[in-house]
């Protein structure tokens, strides 16, 4: 097949096109570059199976596919927050155009959605009939609620136009390639804890988080994109196994041998305190499950950050 990776240089966008190059298939990246790079794509350079596109989708685009797989937008709070409105504008203006080309070709499209529909939940585990606890004014909103409406529209499309359309609920994923500065916790972590700075903790470290290692998540994308067109999702794809923020700073500081000291800061607003999915529906229809433990996907990263700090310490 011929896809289309919108937001194809990102965290998640590169290891996907990877691995969509390593099962056969040729790929087109289109990326703005907002918060993807060329890097993350730098051993594909050459291969004949990616072709990569600067563009940003909230303009249209027109190009022969036979799907598309729709990740374009910001995910870190730091990077959407910085720029909310246009980062709304991806989610839905992207998504209008990514459904229309999508119509035009009668081809199958992926949305990567996201957890924080759930916004805050008032239930957990988090199961896909759960409506969510959003805040529609917040300074998240811009990403929650943006995400909320690409899934509407999706809907609608497969509704009014019989497209087939599938829908990934992503939970907190981890692993090379994430941006230093992204403002993730496995990423702050991990950058003070090499640095041997002060691991800081927002909140008191009982909220929660599962973190799923990024080859599971993609593995399970990819499952998606080829079910059969009745199923749409929205499906959940994350790690049902929960951490409290500070178990994983304890965990970071020994499997780097830190010598960092653990700060507390005030909890963001609208920072959900639990995220925990509820992956039956995966397992049931995908037949898929993470296989990656939080221990050996962290001793699978910290090399990688580990590398990229010393080269950027050294020039």
């Amino acid at each position: 097949m011929r896809i289309l990776v919108t937001g194809g240089a990102g965290f998640v966008g590169s290891h996907l096109s990877r691995e969509l190059i390593k099962l056969g298939h040729n790929v087109v990246v289109v990326d703005n570059f907002y918060t993807g790079s060329k890097q993350n794509l730098e051993d594909l350079r050459g291969n004949g199976n990616l072709e990569v596109i600067r563009h940003d989708i909230t303009f249209p685009f027109y190009v022969e596919v036979d799907a598309v797989m729709n990740l374009a937008c910001p995910a870190s709070p730091i990077h959407y927050q910085k720029h909310p409105v246009q980062t709304t504008k991806t989610s839905v203006l992207g998504a209008i155009n990514m459904l229309g080309l999508a119509k035009r070709l009668n081809i199958p499209i992926l949305q990567a959605s996201t957890s924080e529909v759930y916004g805050d939940p008032q239930v957990t585990p988090q199961v896909e009939t759960y409506f969510g606890n959003v805040n529609p004014i917040g300074v998240r909103s811009c990403y929650d609620e943006g995400k909320r409406v690409a899934e509407t529209l999706f809907f609608d499309y497969a509704r009014q136009y019989d497209l087939d359309i599938k829908i990934a609920r992503i939970f907190n994923t981890y692993g090379p390639y994430m941006q230093f500065n992204d403002g993730r916790v496995v990423s702050n972590f991990i950058v003070q804890a090499l640095s041997n700075k002060n691991i800081t903790i927002y909140g008191d470290g009982s909220q929660t988080r599962s973190f799923c290692y990024v080859t599971d998540l993609v593995a399970g994308l990819i499952k998606l994109l080829l079910t059969d067109k009745k199923i749409t999702g929205p499906i959940n794809l994350g790690n049902p196994v929960e951490h409290t923020i500070s178990q994983l700073a304890d965990k970071i500081i020994e499997l780097t041998n830190s010598n960092s000291r653990i700060i507390y800061q005030d909890l963001p607003e609208d920072d959900p305190k639990q995220r925990k999915p509820d992956i039956k529906a995966a397992n049931k229809i995908l037949e898929w499950k993470p296989e990656t433990d939080l221990d050996s996907g962290l001793n699978l990263t910290i090399p990688d950050f580990a590398t990229r700090l010393n080269l950027l310490n050294n020039g």
